[in-house]
This record gives C-alpha cells, structure tokens and sequence, in this order.
C-alpha cells in the first residue's frame, strides 16, 4: 500500500488530504476517494 497526498478544491476552497491505497490504483480512483474524504469531513 502507498500513502498519496493530494490537494482537493471543494466549495471554492483547498484542502489537502492524504489517501491510502493499493500501488496500482488509478489516479483518477485516488482523486475520488480524496474529494469524498474531503465532503465527509466537511459535512
């Protein structure tokens, strides 16, 4: 598994997050699965 830290714009705002995944995951999977780490925290 790898840690990813990845910048997510929500509501006009950046956050930075960090995901952890399986080496081989899309990039586009570990961008989702920041932006909904992002919405959870901040709704």
């Amino acid at each position: 598994m790898i840690e990813v830290m990845v910048n997510v714009e929500y509501k006009g705002r950046n956050y930075r997050t960090n995901v952890i995944a399986y080496k081989g995951t899309p990039e586009d999977e570990i961008l989702r699965l920041a932006k909904k780490q992002v919405i959870e925290q901040w709704t």
